[in-house]
Parts: structure tokens; sequence; C-alpha cells
């Protein structure tokens, strides 16, 4: 017993986020939150589009859109169950989806929000969104899905702050290798297209970096 239990200590010790923090540490000021998640799209599209905020229940509308785009700040639960950031307090990733994203893909972070929010384990939350899914409360992703990730302020996790700007695709599962992303044949470095299977949501995001942020300055060198 007090071997299992140094090993769960050092387990523990090993990852830096091993539960969730203070719903407060995950909350914004309200107007920074606004500012940030319009940030996600060009200028042109964030001034007119619906903006969520999160609340201590979930996401709620700050402002109403105009032409059909959405955009929020999404939090660490989000990510992958198995990413050691899931509980990182600091992510805050800005995201604009188009209508038929913000129909059928918004609907990922608003149920995974909510469950959280409501007192929800990891667990509990995956078991929720595989209900969902099975259930149909969550539709299939419609064709054309897409999201902008233009955010120069974004910070997606400790190890790439905000990245570089991108723009996501989000397909149902398919092969990556179908868009010329993450093939043997093709090595990473020379393909525009990073893949991103999504075994729990069913689904792949493909992500296409681009030249410059939001604000028109330029991105930097990929790595």
């Amino acid at each position: 017993m007090l071997l299992a239990a140094w090993q769960a200590y050092a387990d523990a010790a090993k990852t830096p986020y091993p539960s969730m923090a203070p719903v407060d540490q995950y909350l914004m000021d309200r107007n920074s939150e606004i500012a940030l998640a319009r940030s996600a799209a060009p200028q042109s599209i964030g001034k007119d589009a619906e903006i969520l905020v999160m609340g201590s229940k979930g996401y709620e509308t700050a402002v109403s859109g105009k032409n059909g785009f959405v955009c929020l700040v999404q939090r660490s639960w989000t990510a992958a169950p198995d990413d050691p950031e899931f509980w990182n307090p600091k992510v805050r990733a800005p995201l604009c989806y188009n209508a038929p994203a913000a129909r059928s893909y918004l609907p990922f972070a608003v149920k995974k929000t909510e469950l959280i929010l409501a007192g929800r384990s990891k667990e509990q939350m995956i078991d929720g969104i595989k209900e969902a899914l099975d259930k149909k409360e969550i539709p299939s992703v419609e064709a054309n899905s897409m999201v902008f990730m233009l955010a120069k302020q974004g910070y997606l996790n400790d190890g790439a702050g905000a990245w570089r700007p991108h723009v996501m695709m989000i397909s149902s599962a398919t092969d990556p290798s179908v868009w010329g992303a993450n093939s043997d044949a093709i090595p990473r470095e020379d393909s525009p297209v990073i893949g991103a299977p999504d075994d729990l949501d069913r689904l792949t995001v493909f992500m296409i970096p681009v030249a410059k942020w939001s604000d028109g300055s330029p991105a930097p060198p990929m790595r």
C-alpha cells in the first residue's frame, strides 16, 4: 500500500495539472473575453460575429451576431482526454466558427463545458459526450465546417503559447492521408496540412497554418 501511494504521488508530481483548479481560475473578465474571442477571426468577420462568453455554468451569448459566425474562447477541457494539460487553467483558445461549424462542431465545446462546470469528472464528461453522440443530441459534422484560429493573444498550451495562426477544416472521421497529412510518404514538414484525428468526438480536424495573425502582423516561421 505504501508503494502504491508513493507511485500515485510520483505520477501526480510528473503531471503539472493533475486535477481541475478552482473554477474562478478558468473565468475571464467579460469584456476581455469578448475582445479575445473576436480576435480569432479576421476583423471583417469578427466584428459582426455572435460572441459567447463562459459563465459559471457554461457559455452564454454576450453579443448577437449578424453574419452567421460564432466566436468564443475555449478552455483546457476541450483538448483530448489524455492531454497532460487537460486541466491547465491558463489555456485560452479563441475560435471563430462559420455557420456549418457553429451548428455541428461548436456543440462539442458547449456540451463539454456544461458537463465540467456541473462538477462532472473527466471520465463522466467522456461518457456524457459518447451518450450525446449515440442519442444524436450532438449532430454529425456538416460539410464545409471551418474554424478560424488567428488570435495572436491566444494560449493553447504551455509549450506552444499561441502557436501560429491557422484555419481548421472539420470532417467526419477521416484518414488524414486523404488530405496529404500525416502520411509516411509525405514528411510532415513538406505538407501544409496537419491532421488530428479526434476519437472521442468521432471526427478529424485538419489544421492549415496561414501567414498572418488576425491583426495583420506576420506569423512566426514554422517549426
